[in-house]
């Protein structure tokens, strides 16, 4: 869970960075999961016990301060993190996105 403001909310969020040095700022990127699906090709559905029926959406990557991290909900399979990577390498524009 994490703490995105006020008009985004906390809400669950797949971290995409390693954790940082103590040389290094002490940021986390992240993909928010919502489940307000649009459909777009840049969304990847997985299904996991503790995160309500959802997508998490690659078009909305954001990289926050470690402080805004709330809790530890769970982790992804390898396979269940490819497919987020996924469209995430679509949204940046190094997959081809089909639409």
């Amino acid at each position: 869970m994490v703490d995105l403001g006020l008009a985004a909310k906390v809400r669950p969020c797949l971290i995409l960075s390693i954790p940082a040095s103590d040389q290094d700022r002490a940021l986390v990127t992240l993909v928010p999961h919502t489940t307000s699906s649009r459909g777009s090709r840049f969304e990847a559905t997985v299904n996991v016990t503790f995160l309500h029926s959802g997508v998490f959406d690659a078009q909305s990557l954001v990289t926050i301060p470690h402080a805004k991290l709330v809790r530890k909900l769970g982790s992804l399979t390898r396979e269940q993190l490819s497919a987020v990577e996924l469209s995430v390498r679509k949204w940046l524009g190094l997959e081809e996105a089909k639409p």
